[in-house]
This record gives structure tokens, sequence and C-alpha cells, in this order.
């Protein structure tokens, strides 16, 4: 890695504009997109399947609409159905998405109606009466979706409708919401049902796929990190409340052959989700449930999300919206937020006994956020054998999963090289990690610059929020049932 070069290529940016802050994941983070939840990326992950038997397999997570609270009916939390909400694999190092998964939502409404008093009256609930596994007769809204694979450029690839291996249909069920114990005894049953074997064009093996609504996997101390780090960031690392605990959150998890990511001989891929919305949008009064709007133009890009925490504390405020539509390719405009980050300068200001790193330009967090990781000292961890700096997820897939219950929460610098920045794994703990790297772990261990140049490099800084493997299921979908509207 030539970083002399790369940091002169990537300075030659042109800049734009706008903006926020955040430090969930991706809740929120954004200016722009707190004005449209439906489609605010939270959270992707990216990992070698740890389910006992599907080694060969790579899950990927999109988790969209943020802080979902489960008592949010009557309407609570469907998608857009005029928003197009995609996962990108970049399997040659290029920055430029090589497949992409296209999801597309639909909404029905059955218009339940009782008789009061000689006349039909529409309900004013999303359901009628109890719903289980086999009986849905009583769901006043029905979401479905389609799901296409497009090889190429997004928008000018041919695109493929996956299929249901079982049945052959290529629309799917998205489940509904949890409303509560009464409307829906056996939700994780329920739910269940919905997770599909899927035929993918161009695969040589099935998949598996499940839309709908989880327990939001993100953990992280919410309220006291953007309060200016009003915590203990040297604490216990269990020491602080999880903000998110109570959230509920939409996901689109797909299940692949590992080798129908990757391309030729090089078994690292690059990963992204983003979401985008028509150019267009004319509101009318209407009755129809469906489409209260008019839609038109080309799509627009208005959230993206691959590495988490990026956009929160990585790229400055006027930045942060002109990130969100951006390509991975056309990161060099923000080159300096990597090369000469905010967030350590920041620390430092409130913690003055955490001296923030020295070395400059940070060669460690372009590696890290830009390239991937490749030093004589760790090998190739997860570094494409071309590469262009870009900001995204990457997972080296020759790297094998490690079982749940063996998975360190540290990832690669707890000495588990298949967790982040290694693809990321629901039990990751990106937030610890993201604060020990960006104050110099890397330099700490002598694989960037020099020990000295990271005075705090092995504080085991934390917020306080604990999360590892053990909050999840050990297989797919992985996420956890989502905590029901009612409890009772």
């Amino acid at each position: 890695m030539k970083l002399p070069a790369l940091t002169l290529a990537m300075a030659t940016a042109a800049t734009l504009l706008s903006p926020i802050p955040a430090f969930a994941s991706s809740h929120r983070e954004a200016p722009f997109i707190t004005e449209m939840p439906k489609v605010d990326g939270t959270d992707f992950y990216m990992f070698k399947s740890y389910e006992p038997g599907r080694a060969d397999y790579v899950t990927l997570i999109a988790n969209y609409l943020p802080l979902q609270d489960p008592y949010g009916g009557p309407n609570y939390f469907s998608l857009d159905s005029d928003a197009l909400y995609e996962i990108h694999i970049d399997n040659n190092g290029d920055a430029k998405e090589d497949i992409t998964f296209q999801f597309n939502f639909a909404n029905k409404l059955q218009d339940t109606q009782l008789n009061v008093g000689g006349k039909n009256v529409s309900i004013p609930l999303i359901n009628s009466g109890q719903i289980t596994t086999g009986d849905t007769s009583k769901l006043n809204v029905a979401e479905t979706y389609t799901v296409t694979i497009v090889r190429g450029d997004r928008r000018k690839g041919k695109p493929q409708r996956l299929s249901n291996a079982n049945t052959g249909a290529d629309s799917f069920v998205k489940p509904v919401d949890n409303i509560g114990n009464k409307s829906i005894p056996d939700y994780a049953s329920y739910a269940a049902s919905h997770v599909y074997n899927v035929n993918i064009p161009g695969c040589s093996a099935p998949g598996r796929m499940f839309a709908g609504q989880r327990k939001d996997p993100f953990v992280v101390n919410l309220g006291e990190v953007f309060d200016l780090i009003n915590t203990n960031p040297l604490g216990a690392v269990d020491g602080e409340q999880d903000t998110l605990a109570d959230k509920n959150v939409t996901s689109l998890i797909l299940e692949v052959p590992a080798s129908c990511l990757t391309a030729g001989t090089d078994p690292v891929i690059g990963g992204w989700t983003t979401a985008s919305v028509s150019q267009a949008r004319l509101l009318r009064p209407s009755p129809n449930f469906e489409r209260p709007a008019l839609e038109g133009g080309a799509w627009v890009q208005v959230s993206r999300l691959g590495m988490p925490l990026v956009n929160e504390v990585v790229i400055g405020i006027k930045d942060k919206n002109q990130f969100n539509a951006s390509k991975p390719a056309q990161d060099a405009q923000f080159a300096d937020y990597v090369t000469n980050p905010t967030l350590p300068a920041l620390i430092e200001l409130l913690f003055p006994g955490a001296p923030a790193p020295s070395l400059f330009p940070r060669s460690d967090l372009v590696a890290a956020f830009l390239t991937g990781i490749n030093t004589p000292a760790t090998g190739n961890l997860n570094q494409p054998q071309k590469v262009t700096p870009a900001e995204m997820l990457r997972l080296n897939t020759a790297i094998a999963p490690t079982a749940q219950g063996a998975q360190h929460n540290l990832g690669v610098i707890g000495g588990d090289n298949a967790g982040f920045p290694n693809g990321r794994r629901p039990g990751d703990d990106v937030v610890d990690i993201a604060l020990r790297v960006v104050m110099g772990k890397l330099i700490a261990l002598g694989l960037y610059g020099t020990a000295s140049q990271a005075p705090a490099g092995n504080a085991a800084l934390t917020d306080g929020a604990l999360v590892n493997d053990g909050f999840f299921d050990n297989a797919f979908p992985y996420l956890r049932t989502p905590l029901p509207g009612s409890p009772n």
C-alpha cells in the first residue's frame, strides 16, 4: 500500500455539500434522512454464516426504519412502496457495484368492514382478530415484496427476479409487525414461516431470505454519547444502559452462497446498502391507500451505509447529506475526514488525558475504512487484490467463520479475524472497536506508524453498553424476534 500516492489521489476530490450527527450506527445520521424515516438505513452486516453447516454462505443484513417503538400503531412500520432498497456487492475492488439485490415493497388494504347499525364501515385497525402461522385472514393490510438481482451497473444491468425455491413464486409476503401477544400469540413461529428458500439467478445453489421486523440488534449508550460523551470511557464495558434496548427495526436479510458473490481468485468482497426514492413526488389529497402521492423521474439515492458509524462520527456535519447521496467511487471528496479525522481531537478536548494519535495522514484509518487491511504482520485480512480506496464493509470469504460462543466481540483487535472490520457480525461491539481504532489501536499494535504516535492506543475505551454473540440466535436470520407492542 503506497500511502502518499493513495492520499494524493484521494485529495484530488471535488467538494459538495450538506449534513448532522448520530452514533447509533446510522439512526438519523443526516438532516435530510430524518424527514424520510422509512428509507433511513440503520445498520449493515456482512459475515460468513456461522450457523452450523452453512460456512459456505455469506449473510447480508440491511436494517431500515430506526427507533421503532413496539407499540407504534395503528399503522406500525411498513416500508415505502415507492422506494428502492438495495444491497450492493463489489467483488473486484473497483469501488463499483458488480451485484445488486433490489427490494421493492407493496402494501394492499383489505378494507375489513363491520356492519354497524345496518351500514358496512371500515375498521381503524391493522387487524380485526388473531393472526397465526396458518391463518392471516384477520389481517387488514398485507405487505408483499419482490427481489431482483442485477449484475453490473445497478441501473443499466438486466434485473432478474429471485423466486421461491419451493413454489416458484417470485412475490413474497412480509410478516406484519409484532402488534402484541393477543393479536399474534406466537410471533416467533409466525415470523419463521416467512423465511424463504430462494433461487438466485446465476447462483448454483439456493439461498435464504427474510424481510420483516426484528429486535434492533445495535447496542449503544446513545444519549450519553451524544451529550459530549457524558460517561466514563474507561469504565466497565457493561456499566451503562443500551438506549436501543426497547426498539425494533425492519431487516432485509439474505443468505447467499459465497461462490456466487466472489469473482475470479479474489476472495474479498465489499458491500453496502442504499435506499433511493423517485426524483419527483407530487402530494395529492386522495383516498387511495397505496399511493397518496404521485411519483416519477429517476431514482435518487438518499441513504447509504457500509461501515458502521462513518457518517455519524467521521463525516463532517456539512457533508453528511452528500455522503448519503454518493457512491463509493466518489469517496475521494471525503478523504480529509479519514486522513485527518476530527473525532480523536474531540475526544482529546473532552478528555485531555487521552491524547489523539499524532500520525498524519492516518494510514491506519485509510486501511480500516477505505482499502481493507493488509500488513506484513497480519497478512491480507480483507484487502482486495486490486483496490480503489472507498468506504464500504469488506469481507474475506476465505476466512472461516467463528462459531457462536467462541466469537470475540472486539473482532480483529480481540484476536478474532472473522469479526469486524473483516465484515461485521451482529455480536461485534463496533462502538468500542471504533473508539479504540480511532484513538490508535492499530498504531499501538505496530501495524501502522510507531506506538509512540498513539499514546492512548491501548486504552480500553468503551461506551459501556455491552453486546456479544450471545445476544443473537445461532441460525438464520440471526436477529431476534421483535418486541411486542403489548407484552401482556
